[in-house]
């Protein structure tokens, strides 16, 4: 039987307007330890796929890497009582331009359990209306808006040294294979 471990405490180290880092004591009956969690409220992604078939994405400056990424619409559950799928319409409309008829859960995910709590909730989102983009931010405010195929944005994507892990999700729990050869 394994010592099982439980958080003891947790103090708040650092704080930013979108998430903490907590260092939080864990124990079990023969051992303790320190580990530093960011504790995030949550995101939400949107797998936009339109009449055509394809695939709304959007071309986005990320300063963690320093360049533009290929990314599906996603964002942070940051407004109070509102739900992941209202957040989900809310990022799908700052950032594609769009609202849906219909919506489907793909699922959740940890993002990175090693090092925080953050859980992203995956929506695809069909039968699309167009509306005025309401992006927020710089970054978004410049992000380019692109419509591709499957087969497009697979190719795209494969070219990519290293992709969106909330993008490569949402196309493989809709697609099945989708990075697989054919």
């Amino acid at each position: 039987m394994t010592d099982s471990f439980h958080v003891e405490g947790a103090g708040v180290v650092f704080l930013s307007r979108i998430f903490s880092v907590e260092r939080r004591k864990v124990s079990s009956a023969t051992e303790s330890f320190e580990r530093d969690v960011a504790v995030h409220p949550g995101a939400v992604a949107v797998l936009a796929i339109n009449a055509r078939g394809e695939i709304g994405v959007i071309h986005q400056y990320r300063a963690a890497f320093d360049r533009v990424l290929l990314e599906i619409p996603a964002g942070t559950q940051d407004v109070a009582g509102e739900s992941a799928r209202d957040a989900a319409q809310r990022e799908l409309e700052e950032e594609l331009g769009c609202r849906a008829a219909h919506w489907r859960l793909l699922g959740l995910f940890m993002n990175s359990p090693g090092w925080t709590n953050q859980v992203m909730t995956i929506f695809e989102a069909r039968d699309l209306t167009e509306v005025d983009r309401r992006p927020v931010g710089p970054e978004e405010r410049r992000a380019h808006v692109s419509w591709l195929s499957p087969l497009a944005l697979r190719s795209k994507l494969r070219s990519e040294a290293a992709i969106d892990s909330t993008t490569a999700v949402a196309l493989h729990r809709v697609f099945g294979t989708f990075f697989n050869d054919d």
